[in-house]
């Protein structure tokens, strides 16, 4: 029978010190199957540092870490399982390529290099685009004349046209407005439920996350408060992480005036 409590992301003491400075102290974390998962804390804390050691790219000083029960840097590793969303990309909005042809690029696990995409392997991609809320009429559009939400969706189906089990987004909604970014989440609430997808999240903007996620790591070099969401967002280090700066009540008007109808 299968293990739903599995742990589909697992780090134990992990270190990362790269040139001279440590940017990750003992830091311990699980993601199990199915869950929504963010990790939180100030600009610099060290979240895409932590991503790209989940992800094999940064390999730790020390400390253990697994992806599907492997190492992520391991000859059989499970990343074809991941679909990965980086910070906003910057591209020539000229460059004469369509919504498709982006989220294409995400089959060319399935594909292998230098072959070309069969019928299935097409339909499969604009069944995707559908999914993720595109209109037909901008499934061939040029993408750089599509709005910066509806790129950005775009970019997540790229991220889901593999055998994609874990999404993990990197800041994902930077420089959307308000809207779009009440989108954003709300498409992938809906992946998550339709899909069966575990979902991690790293972001610095807690009143963004704090009607998605289940689960909340609250990190700034090291970890300061780990648990629920509402466990998280009541612990008193919350505000120590991010400085001092941070008003609780001020975060939990934001959270029910602004992310109660995700």
């Amino acid at each position: 029978m299968e293990n739903k409590n599995q742990a589909v992301v697992s780090l134990e003491a992990v270190c990362v010190t790269i040139r001279g400075v440590q940017i990750l102290k003992n830091i311990s974390l699980e993601v199990t199957k199915g869950s929504f998962a963010a990790v939180i804390g100030p600009n610099g804390a060290g979240k895409t540092t932590l991503v790209r050691v989940i992800l094999g790219l940064v390999r730790p000083d020390s400390g253990t870490v697994r992806l599907f029960g492997r190492s992520p840097a391991g000859p059989q590793n499970r990343k074809h399982l991941v679909g990965y969303l980086p910070q906003r990309q910057q591209f020539d909005p000229g460059f004469p390529v369509s919504a498709h042809d982006v989220a294409m690029m995400g089959r060319v696990g399935c594909i292998g290099l230098c072959r070309f995409p069969s019928r299935a392997d097409k339909d499969a991609v604009t069944e995707t685009l559908r999914r993720i809320g595109l209109r037909d009429e901008l499934i061939s559009k040029p993408i750089g004349e599509l709005s910066g939400g509806q790129q950005q969706l775009v970019f997540l189906a790229r991220a889901l046209c593999s055998h994609t089990r874990l999404l993990i987004l990197d800041e994902p909604t930077n420089g959307l407005d308000l809207m779009a970014q009440r989108t954003f989440y709300r498409v992938v609430r809906e992946l998550q439920r339709d899909l069966g997808l575990t979902i991690l999240v790293v972001s610095h903007d807690i009143s963004t996350l704090a009607a998605c996620a289940d689960r909340m790591l609250c990190l700034n070099g090291t970890i300061y408060a780990v648990g629920g969401t509402r466990e998280v967002l009541s612990s008193p280090r919350l505000a120590e992480a991010y400085g001092g700066t941070l008003s609780l009540d001020q975060h939990l008007r934001e959270k029910s005036n602004g992310y109660s109808g995700l």
